[in-house]
């Protein structure tokens, strides 16, 4: 198997070092990994492409690229010039926070994976929720380091995966917030809505006098409804959540045809 590894952390991450493991048991002895991820962080850039402006790529080693770019950028980058072969499988992360609930909207993870399955390739983003129950341990990323490599198998062997579809799925996984001996298992799960947690800026004075506006999230820890991502990760649980780039809002489709008939 021949898997492309990418992030929004930047190719320095500590995320991307337990992305390689999980490629390792997945591709076997016989297979090929690559890394083609961005040079500098790029969190919150979404599905963003350098449109307007060309971007340098930059060999670090053996099939490893640095890209001057978005995470969606460097999907495009590995499959058009980088690889020789098309991937076989993208793997997203494991990105440094959560990606679940609003934070899968602006998430450059979640961007590259959709990128991918743009491309017509199975794409797979995951992310580590950090909190309490992690934040402290020698590795906050421990429970994707258990679990995510049994996840990223049992869909790639089980789930579908809509190969030639106009939309095709693409899945995101998000670990909680839990050491991994304290990981309850997987859930199924929608995307959620943290109902009090909103991004927004917040002003600062430079010492020249000019004012400057930092982005500044919301809790992260808020409850998110029954069957949705957050809560079975605040619940100890994995969250697995099917998604396609369609952003048509079907269930409204009936009432608009009503109406401009």
């Amino acid at each position: 198997m021949r898997i492309l590894l990418t992030n929004d952390d930047g190719i320095n991450a500590p995320g991307l070092v337990v992305a390689q493991a999980i490629a390792e048991q997945i591709a076997g002895p016989e297979g090929e990994i690559w890394t083609v991820a961005p040079a500098f962080e790029q969190s919150g850039v979404g599905h963003c492409i350098s449109y307007t402006h060309p971007f340098m790529v930059a060999k670090q080693g053996e099939r490893r690229f640095a890209a001057e770019g978005s995470p969606a950028d460097c999907v495009l980058a590995a499959v058009y010039d980088v690889m020789p072969e098309r991937p076989d499988l993208v793997l997203s992360g494991v990105n440094r926070g959560n990606n679940a609930a609003e934070n899968t909207l602006y998430s450059g993870t979640i961007g590259a994976a959709m990128e991918a399955a743009l491309q017509n390739i199975p794409a797979i983003a995951m992310s580590q929720y950090f909190g309490p129950g992690n934040a402290s341990l020698d590795d906050p990323f421990e429970a994707a380091v258990a679990h995510g490599a049994g996840i990223v198998r049992k869909l790639l062997d089980q789930a579908p995966w809509e190969h030639g579809a106009d939309y095709r799925l693409f899945y995101n996984v998000n670990f909680p917030p839990h050491a991994a001996a304290d990981v309850k298992g997987a859930r199924v799960t929608r995307q959620g809505w943290r109902p009090n947690t909103f991004f927004g800026v917040e002003p600062h004075t430079a010492p020249s006098g000019r004012k400057f506006l930092w982005i500044k999230g919301g809790p992260q820890h808020e409850p998110t409804a029954e069957g949705s991502d957050a809560a079975a990760n605040l619940a100890g649980y994995s969250s697995i959540t099917p998604m396609r780039a369609d952003l048509t809002a079907h269930d409204a489709l009936p009432k608009l045809d009503a109406i401009f008939e």
